[in-house]
């Protein structure tokens, strides 16, 4: 049995003014796993305030 391990996380360094733009670079990097021959990432947009988003998706060994 194997045990839960948690993801690792990478942001990606950039902060966005607005979750649109932030979702435009989310379907960018999910788009780049499709046609590869690897799982794709697990892409997230996270709030840091009232106007400022930034992303972060998984990175497995």
């Amino acid at each position: 049995m194997m045990a839960y391990q948690r993801p690792r996380w990478i942001y990606w360094n950039e902060i966005f003014p607005s979750r649109f733009q932030a979702g435009c670079m989310k379907a960018k990097i999910e788009d780049n796993w499709i046609n590869g021959y690897e799982t794709g990432p697990l892409v997230e947009i996270r709030k840091l305030n009232e106007r400022r988003y930034v992303l972060r998706y998984t990175y497995d060994e």
